[in-house]
């Protein structure tokens, strides 16, 4: 599996050949920074890594007094390992959500009945594992730990319940979109 900024780049870069520094404008642009802060370095150095794994490949162009900048673009081997990340980011739970966020962004990359099979799974996986975490919870259990233990608990309820809800919003979305193409 491609590490979260790997995934990232190559999502952008899948969707169309970009330079680094039109991918650094793109994600000031998606406003990354306020959940995923992914520094200018860590952009020019992922995209050095994902290169020399064949990942992507560059193409230097010149474009009129400016200097010469590097295009990249995916190669088969790149997609390939993008769309398994994907696949498996959407298929697994982490209370790290910036792995299903990131992999939420680029679900288009797979067409309508396959993102709504990978969500109707996720939704399957998240109510397990929450059914699992709320096994554990009962009044004798909570006599026998800290409240705050109690309470933490609880609390990654919560965010399994969130997680369960957005999960919910893109299938409805992806519902909706494949209702709208049918009338088309």
């Amino acid at each position: 599996m491609l590490s979260k900024p790997a995934t990232m780049l190559l999502g952008l870069i899948y969707e169309r050949p970009l330079n680094a520094y039109e991918i650094i404008k793109r994600l000031n642009y998606m406003n990354v920074k306020w959940w995923f802060n992914i520094a200018d370095s860590t952009v020019y150095s992922t995209l050095k890594t994902l290169e020399k794994k064949g990942y992507i490949s560059g193409t230097t162009e010149k474009a009129g007094n400016m200097p010469d900048r590097t295009v990249y673009s995916l190669t088969d081997a790149g997609k390939e390992k993008f769309t398994d990340t994907l696949r498996a980011s959407v298929l697994q739970f982490s209370y790290d959500t910036n792995i299903f966020s990131i992999a939420a962004f680029f679900l288009s990359t797979f067409a309508p009945h396959e993102q709504y099979e990978l969500l109707e799974k996720r939704l399957e996986i998240l109510q397990k594992y929450r059914a699992g975490i709320e096994k554990q919870v009962n009044p004798l259990w909570e006599n026998e730990v800290s409240a705050v233990h109690a309470a933490n608990v609880k609390r990654m309820i919560d965010l399994v319940d969130a997680e369960i809800t957005g999960t919910k919003r893109l299938l409805d979305n992806c519902l909706k979109e494949e209702i709208s193409n049918h009338k088309s």
